[in-house]
């Protein structure tokens, strides 16, 4: 803490503990920030919320040095089906591709995932974790953000204060704190979004669900028959069974007309309902609760040196379990930034990019999850045939067959043309604001490595079959590593020149073989040939793709983005 009282005291204050505080923290701490995460709950809500998450986001644990240490209490390459009333078989989803190195479909139970990336926050002595503090209010201005926090345990206090303007005296038990910037991760009833006044645009749907999470009891094996993630495409009662690490189950039934709250969580219905799929008395029934769902957008997500992420900025219906990733998605893209703001590798205008970038894809993934809550949650007998006759013929026609396999109606991890930090696509399917494939890699001591664990924690240029350094000049490099930029070559597997016309290893260049040729593979869709090189964000999103010929203006764009070309030319004039 510096001697003036007005200067931040830690980077980033985060308010709230889920998923995606976590997520955030981790990834900042890792790069060196100083964190402060504010919770109100003294301590783990302990309840499951969200139950699944994709090989996207499992990357991005990866990149918080989390993945293995999640995954071990995950059912992994879980299957995934659509069943009709009698038990046929309407679809199954099974996805053994892994093109961002790890699974698609995976499982969990909350608890256990918070837990693990909570106790992990150990290992960074900067980033603290403050439960049982609850954000009252605060105040911004040019420099930093004072955010006011209380014991969250019946206290009384005031949040309406100006967003801007001078720092406010204390109330009666109320703690100050100041940082350089603010992170809302306060949930759907998001605090910090109230006071800042942002509205929420949407629906929320008058259809309501109950969710109930059972265990089975000690030394029974009750759940045997249930070994998948099942949508139950029942008119008379859509039903989701969702299997769950170490004997957790859960399941979903949809209120159907005339059902009332009262009446679905009273325990002998919930029984009831139970019984139709296990023994119940072979389970321990760990909560029941009616819920509506809500597919809302913030419509804005940052505002100075305050932003939204995960629920506080969209909440998603619960139908592709997409609502936790895309706060942790958020977390992603959010982290590198601030960490390049805050070292001076970036003006904060970088930081605009988050909300063009990631409100797209937060509401492609709330319209995915409508469509799919339509299809399986229709009651209409007819609209049922029909559905059952188009998901059928769909399966056996080449084209519409692979779509619905590889799960192609998902959106892709690509942002929207003018909305992404990064040179415009110049074509239709061309690689600009798109996460590069993780494809697992090989040395020339056959050693594998995932190409995240390559490429480091800044940017990265990866050339394809050539060395990306090639056509830079020194300045250009000397910038490059200011951004603690890495240097690959990347051949097929089998590709590396070989005979007495092999180049010399170069230095400072890795060279690795693209062992299960995700990446070569994607560059050749693209239409680029050998030779040419990517300019690859540090979130795996690509800021451009040039011959060598073209690599040194894409690096000048860069520059100039980010708010480097300045001292470049300064050196020049010198």
């Amino acid at each position: 803490m510096t001697n003036n009282n007005n200067d931040p005291q830690v980077d980033v204050i985060i308010s709230g503990l889920g998923p995606t505080g976590l997520t955030l923290a981790h990834l900042l701490g890792k790069r060196g920030l100083s964190v402060v995460v504010l919770e109100r709950e003294p301590q783990f809500y302990g309840n499951a919320r969200a139950v699944y998450t994709d090989d996207e986001c499992l990357r991005i644990f990866q990149a918080a040095g989390m993945a293995e240490a999640l995954t071990k209490d995950m059912l992994v390459n879980a299957t995934f089906q659509w069943l009709l009333p009698d038990g046929q078989v309407l679809h199954q989803l099974i996805q053994t591709a892994r093109p961002y190195g790890w699974p698609a479909n995976n499982l969990f139970y909350q608890p256990l995932l918070e837990t693990t990336l909570a106790e992990g926050l150990a290992r960074y002595p900067h980033v603290s974790v403050r439960r049982g503090r609850e954000f009252t209010r605060f105040v911004q201005d040019a420099d930093g953000v004072t955010v006011m926090h209380i014991e969250s345990q019946g206290a009384q206090y005031s949040k309406q204060a100006p967003v801007f303007g001078e720092t406010p005296a204390p109330q009666e038990g109320e703690e100050a704190l100041r940082a350089r910037y603010f992170v809302a991760c306060d949930g759907g009833r998001s605090a910090v979004r109230a006071q800042l006044g942002i509205r929420m645009t949407g629906r929320s749907f008058p259809n309501p669900w109950i969710v109930v999470d059972i265990k089975q009891r000690d030394g029974e094996d009750c759940l045997r028959h249930l070994p998948y993630f099942s949508f139950i495409c029942d008119p008379e009662c859509p039903t989701v069974s969702c299997r769950q690490p170490y004997g957790h189950h859960r399941f979903e039934f949809m209120l159907m007309p005339g059902q009332t709250r009262e009446y679905m969580e009273d325990p002998q219905t919930v029984r009831a309902y139970l019984s139709k799929y296990v023994d119940v008395d072979k389970i321990e029934i760990l909560r029941s609760l009616v819920y509506t769902f809500n597919a809302l957008v913030a419509e804005r997500w940052r505002d100075g040196r305050v932003f939204l992420a995960g629920d506080a900025a969209h909440m998603t219906p619960q139908f592709v379990g997409q609502g936790m990733n895309a706060g942790v998605r958020d977390a992603y893209n959010l982290a590198w930034k601030l960490d390049a703001v805050l070292g001076g590798r970036a003006r904060d205008s970088l930081l605009d990019s988050y909300q063009s970038e990631r409100r797209p894809h937060a509401k492609a993934m709330i319209d995915l999850s409508i469509h799919m809550k339509n299809f399986v949650s229709t009651a209409n007998p007819l609209l049922c045939s029909l559905r059952n006759v188009a998901t059928r013929t769909a399966r056996r026609t080449p084209g519409l067959r692979e779509f619905l396999s590889e799960a192609k109606f998902k959106p892709r991890p690509r942002y929207e043309p003018g909305a992404y930090f990064g040179l415009p696509r110049p074509r239709h399917g061309a690689l600009e604001g798109e996460q590069l494939p993780q494809p697992q890699l090989v040395d020339r001591e056959c050693r594998a490595r995932l190409l995240d664990e390559a490429l480091g924690e800044g940017y990265a240029l990866i050339g394809y079959g050539v060395d990306p350094r090639q056509s830079l000049s020194a300045d250009d490099l000397q910038q490059l590593q200011r951004l603690d930029t890495r240097y690959l070559i990347l051949y097929p597997l089998g590709g590396r020149p070989q005979g007495k016309v092999a180049p010399r290893a170069p230095q400072g260049a890795e060279e690795w073989e693209d062992q299960s040729g995700e990446c070569i593979r994607r560059f050749k869709e693209a239409g680029h040939a050998p030779g040419s090189v990517a300019v690859v964000r540090p979130d795996r999103f690509v800021f451009a793709m040039a011959n060598p010929g073209a690599l040194q203006p894409a690096i000048g764009s860069l520059l100039q983005q980010l708010g480097l070309q300045a001292a470049n030319s300064q050196r020049e004039a010198s």
